[in-house]
């Protein structure tokens, strides 16, 4: 994707949205396309939530230890401030955010920034996560990525909790969850 100058010769910013099931990739999808928009000597800005700490404090790491460097932040907002004049703004784990995000992509977006967040679209119970679908709704690209069941071997799109820990927040790797179809899912 480019960045097309609009009638006034302005860039045109928009929102991309990567989202899915833990372990089907997203991570993998967002850091190969902010590693494309460095080769491009693109200005570029990457966040995640602060709450992430699996693999490192300040990296978005995948779950194939493929890396960036990111921006561990609190609140959304913060995202505002530390993205003046890029060209490109990417979030991992947009699903952890405060309700302000969406307001924070499309502020982005009219600015003329591309914005590219990864998240889950469904918690362990397959209920809609946090703010993504919103997201979603403002969405002008949209990549739907899918797991393996390690059950029957079909695709997966739920993140399947193995423990018996509630609250839909709970940050964890494969000791906690697995990736599972709907189906496979009912299972205990």
């Amino acid at each position: 994707m480019f960045i097309e100058p609009n009638l006034k010769g302005e860039r045109r910013g928009w929102i991309e949205v990567i989202c899915g099931s833990m372990f089907s990739g997203k991570t993998e999808e967002l850091i190969r396309r902010l590693k494309r928009v460095k080769i491009a000597n693109l200005k570029v800005e990457i966040f995640k939530p602060a709450i992430d700490i699996r693999y490192d404090e300040t990296k978005v790491v995948s779950h194939d230890a493929n890396a960036i460097q990111s921006t561990p932040i609190e609140n959304s907002q913060t995202i505002l401030l530390m993205a003046q004049d890029v060209d490109v703004v990417g979030i991992d784990e947009v699903q952890f955010f405060d309700d302000q995000i969406m307001n924070v992509c499309e502020t982005l977006a009219r600015r003329g920034t591309r914005v590219i967040v990864a998240g889950l679209d469904m918690d362990y119970l397959g209920n809609p996560f946090g703010q993504m679908p919103n997201l979603l709704a403002i969405a002008d690209y949209i990549t739907k990525l899918h797991a393996i069941c390690v059950v029957c071997g079909n695709i997966a799109n739920i993140s399947y909790r193995k423990t018996n820990q509630e609250g839909q927040v709970l940050v964890g790797e494969k000791d906690i969850y697995e990736p599972r179809c709907r189906i496979c899912a009912q299972l205990k």
